[in-house]
């Protein structure tokens, strides 16, 4: 296992397995690179480094597809693996034990270097020249409100008092050179802190940093508790604490060795409209809502910067791979601390974070005597959406351990066969519900409530698979296996 502490780095090691795909050819920054990552995404292509786009400086590159499925078919995972410094080889529920666990131990806070020493400050520009119109933000979809920014970049803000420091993804529309506007949600521990600077009646301090070490555009990107910091969990992830710089011109830290690092000020009134957005659920965005401003005071970058971008839509992409997965492990960690027995936890990529799996072992009765499978999946969804997490979730399935939940065709098989047509479901009405899930009724969006449902698939007597596995004795599988 290794971590890789820059992006450079981990797209070296991304190359050398034959999973990025160089586009040496110039491309027009309006729509083409977008487009070639979207397309990587639905073929499973390698990942598309861009080394010539129109209207920008020399050297000035674009990174797409960081951490969605790799292109190697033997180690599906290899890109969200090797950010978060896991062999690249690593299953996906060995990815969400890995997660689940880092949250049970000590964090490893930050340490600070000198400017000097911090390659994202190599290049420093203030003032009329630090204008985001240096830099190629193309747009990710073509019904979109703006170019967007931010799509893999990690914001970094904190509290008044300084004692709460949160690293987020947010998507950040670009308004003209100087001035984004970003999709603050309320609940949202980015909204949260936000909501803090408006009662005091100052403008937040933002940067929102480009590229920086690959766990850290992971770990923004997946849910942890409030005012825990997420600088410290991701040197829990890396054995060793993260490198930071004081950023230029406001009191915050920023990674040391990422690749362009924005800074500036978020006013406290929702001034600017935001999107509309083509979202995780696969389809084109087509509202707007009026949202806080980011004004841009001041940029450092590396020499020859990367941008790295992720372009939501149809599976997959990093909403549906990273994202799901720190979903999972969220829903892992809370039910494993309410001491139910769960094997696993997993949400499949092509279910676009509509689904979560709840998979049980064969004993669980055993380990909750006198408890049904009924009021199992009660106890699930009472556990499950009180947490922040799961506002995004409407569907739960509890499921047996006896197939792959990671296998989509296994799913599809175990759901249609197992969900009952009317019963044997726990139904949670007046839930909160967000616009991002696509499921609901427009009414129940104004409204901000409906239903939730955990779905109990459980067997009360395993039935055994019609499968080359279990249709068939021992030798005679070895026999075929020998001389297939």
């Amino acid at each position: 296992m290794k971590y890789y502490d820059d992006l450079r780095s981990f797209i070296d090691a991304l190359d050398a397995m034959g999973d990025i795909m160089h586009v040496t050819r110039e491309v027009d920054c309006d729509f083409e690179p977008s487009a070639i990552t979207r397309r990587s995404y639905e073929i499973q292509s390698p990942a598309p480094l861009f080394h010539h786009i129109t209207g920008v400086e020399s050297g000035f590159r674009l990174f797409g597809a960081p951490a969605s499925l790799s292109s190697r078919s033997d180690m599906p995972y290899a890109r969200v693996a090797m950010s978060l410094g896991l062999a690249p080889e690593s299953t996906g529920l060995e990815i969400v034990e890995a997660l689940s666990a880092a949250r049970h131990k000590p964090g490893i806070p930050p340490v600070r270097v000198e400017s000097a020493a911090a390659p994202c400050q190599q290049n420093i520009l203030r003032g009329e020249q630090a204008t985001l119109d240096r830099f190629p933000i193309p747009f990710a979809h073509d019904k979109d409100g703006g170019r967007y920014a931010n799509t893999w970049g990690t914001l970094i803000v904190k509290t008044p008092d300084g004692k709460w420091v949160n690293w987020s993804i947010a998507r950040v529309m670009k308004v003209d050179g100087k001035r984004m506007v970003g999709l603050i949600v309320p609940s949202q521990h980015i909204g949260q802190i936000w909501a803090e600077w408006v009662k005091i009646g100052e403008p937040m301090p933002y940067a929102l940093v480009q590229g920086p070490a690959p766990a850290i555009s992971c770990v923004s990107g997946i849910p942890i508790p409030a005012h825990a910091d997420e600088a410290d969990y991701i040197g829990t992830l890396a054995g060793a604490p993260v490198e930071v710089v004081k950023a230029v011109s406001i009191d915050l830290d920023v990674p040391a060795t990422a690749e362009i690092v924005i800074e500036g000020h978020v006013s406290i009134t929702r001034d600017c409209q935001e999107g509309p957005y083509g979202e995780y659920g696969g389809y084109l965005g087509s509202g707007s809502s009026a949202q806080p401003t980011f004004h841009v005071e001041t940029i450092t970058y590396r020499d020859d910067p990367i941008w790295p971008m992720s372009i939501t839509g149809r599976p997959t992409d990093e909403s549906h791979t990273l994202w799901a997965m720190g979903l999972a492990a969220d829903a892992l960690t809370y039910l494993r601390e309410a001491e139910l027995p769960v094997k696993a936890a997993w949400i499949p990529e092509d279910s676009t974070v509509h689904w979560l799996l709840i998979v049980m072992p064969e004993n669980w009765r055993e380990l909750l005597p006198g408890v049904s499978s009924e009021e199992l999946s009660q106890r699930i969804g009472e556990v499950l959406f009180k947490t922040s997490a799961m506002v995004f979730i409407p569907k739960v399935y509890v499921v047996d351990d006896d197939f792959d939940p990671t296998n989509l065709r296994e799913v599809v098989w175990v759901l249609s066969t197992r969900v009952h047509p009317v019963g044997r479901r726990a139904v949670f009405e007046d839930q909160r519900v967000i616009r991002l899930p696509q499921c609901y009724e427009e009414e129940e969006y104004v409204a901000g409530k409906g239903a939730k449902v955990v779905f109990d698939t459980l067997q009360t007597t395993r039935h055994l698979h019609a499968s080359f596995e279990q249709g068939y004795p021992q030798e005679v599988r070895q026999r075929i296996l020998d001389n297939w």
